[in-house]
């Protein structure tokens, strides 16, 4: 089984510093979404933020929400405290701007992922994905290094990682929706992923109340 870190920490400047994981997307928010589908193939879920107070209302006894022991050092910083604290060896781990993240993604990339490597990270549509990647519990240590050196970015953890890239080939012609890298990161972004989903909502829709037309006549 997996660890599950979801990284709910930042600024949120592009949305004017409304917490994104808690935008709704249909009846739910970003983080209902994405504990929703960790628990699919974690048995260990993790919120890291630095204000857990908002959040508390959104989960059960069963989610650990912690804070960083770096306060005010960026995403790595969250995912030194999710990786130090999981119970597991490997930890998926995703940012709170990420309504569709992928469990069957993520057990795919656990089992394909080399034992020389420190960590598996998708590369879909020429991006690479740090934030829906697998990461091996020593990583934590590689990053508080980083962090005590003044280095905060993922390119800096990147270069000192032995990671597995995970071609978009890897998931085509599985049963896995290639928006599971999509992120949210402004009011614009927001906006044209709720109206992607409604869309999406209303076809399917439509087609059931064609179905039974169909086959009541």
């Amino acid at each position: 089984m997996l660890s599950g870190v979801i990284l709910a920490g930042g600024d949120n400047r592009g949305m004017e510093g409304k917490n994104r994981a808690l935008l709704k997307l249909g009846s739910k928010t970003f983080l209902e979404r994405q504990l929703n589908e960790m628990r699919k193939c974690c048995n260990d879920l993790i919120i890291v933020t630095n204000d857990p107070f908002p959040l508390m209302r959104s989960v059960d006894r069963g989610v650990r929400i912690i804070t960083d022991y770096y306060p005010g050092k960026g995403a790595l910083s969250g995912m030194h405290a999710g990786l130090s604290l999981a119970k597991n060896t490997h930890t998926w781990v995703v940012g709170c701007h990420m309504p569709y993240i992928s469990a069957t993604a993520a057990q795919l990339m656990l089992t394909s992922m080399k034992e020389d490597c420190d960590a598996a990270i998708p590369r879909v549509a020429h991006c690479l994905t740090p934030f829906h990647g697998i990461y091996e519990k020593r990583c934590s240590e590689i990053i508080g290094g980083l962090l005590d050196s003044g280095y905060e970015t993922m390119t800096s953890l990147l270069n000192e990682l032995q990671w597995c890239e995970m071609e978009e080939s890897l998931f085509q012609g599985r049963p896995i929706d290639s928006r599971f890298v999509t992120e949210v990161h402004t009011y614009v972004d927001y906006e044209r992923v709720t109206m992607e989903f409604d869309a999406a909502n209303l076809h399917a829709q439509t087609e059931r109340e064609e179905s039974l037309w169909s086959t009541s006549g």
